[in-house]
């Protein structure tokens, strides 16, 4: 039997590309005062947008319970050597948690290796999508946990906002507060570290951000895979695709919206580079 694959929402991974690689996605909740949603689910990223930018009641996300986990190991343990469960930031999110309590609690006798990925969106969804590749390969449990955790400090990502107020408003501002203090309208610059959002510049304006998403990506060496994952400007993100294409081949560029859950925070406009280093 294979290894199942399954990881959470906050991946950003498109709905088709993870029905194809067999990648099960457990989603966020999200809250509109006394309104609940699963992200993806019951909420749809346009209708979530809409109401982002024109709701008075501002959102706020919680990580998948411990049942919700558990119901899904359950389910996959039918007829699964193992489960490999790849989440988002343990420090960003509560989501590893809840996975690893539904893990203790799993009675199937089925393995749950959960393994906390310490970024976000499509760089979760990039290391999801390699260790589904493996496990369609028929590769053992142990050894796609094993190159997870090699890739992780291989993958990353960088972000342009138009803003920090939905990071300071959802509480996940951590280190990118020392932006804070900078000049109105200047677009904030955002990296992962050690599982932290922590701050890699600003532009003046969008254009020179979109230049230095660009440059990130013209830097970054070798490149495995890459994905561009866009909120509000599908079309900004096509362009910056095609940008890229000489530097990385554009037909395997993957292009992903940033879903209710990590939207939230990142607020409209917002814009993902993420990469998955040889």
């Amino acid at each position: 039997m294979p290894v199942k694959i399954v990881t959470d929402s906050g991946a950003d991974l498109p709905e088709e590309l993870a029905k194809e690689m067999g990648i099960t996605v457990v989603p966020l909740y999200v809250r509109f005062g006394g309104e609940v949603y699963r992200d993806g689910v019951s909420i749809s990223a346009d209708e979530f947008y809409e109401r982002l930018t024109h709701d008075s009641v501002h959102p706020s996300t919680t990580q998948p319970g411990p049942q919700d986990f558990l119901e899904v190991y359950q389910k996959l343990s039918a007829d699964a050597d193992g489960i490999v469960s790849i989440h988002i930031s343990g420090k960003l999110s509560g989501t590893c948690n809840s996975a690893l309590m539904a893990r203790d609690m799993l009675e199937t006798g089925c393995p749950v290796e959960v393994v906390d990925s310490e970024t976000l969106s499509m760089s979760v969804g990039l290391t999801a999508i390699a260790a589904a590749q493996m496990a369609k390969a028929g590769e053992s449990m142990d050894k796609i946990v094993e190159w997870v955790k090699q890739a992780i400090p291989k993958t990353y990502l960088f972000f342009l906002l138009d803003t920090l107020e939905y990071l300071k408003r959802g509480g996940r501002i951590g280190k990118a507060k020392a932006l804070l203090g900078s000049v109105l309208k200047v677009k904030p610059m955002l990296t992962i570290k050690d599982g932290e959002l922590v701050p890699v510049g600003q532009a003046r304006n969008r254009a020179k951000g979109m230049d230095k998403l660009f440059e990130y990506v013209k830097n970054a060496g070798d490149i495995q895979d890459l994905a561009v994952v866009y909120n509000t400007t599908p079309d900004e993100a096509q362009a910056l695709a095609e940008r890229i294409g000489p530097v990385f081949d554009k037909e395997k560029i993957r292009m992903a919206r940033v879903g209710s859950g990590l939207g939230v925070h990142g607020g409209p406009g917002a814009m993902i580079v993420s990469i998955r280093g040889k």
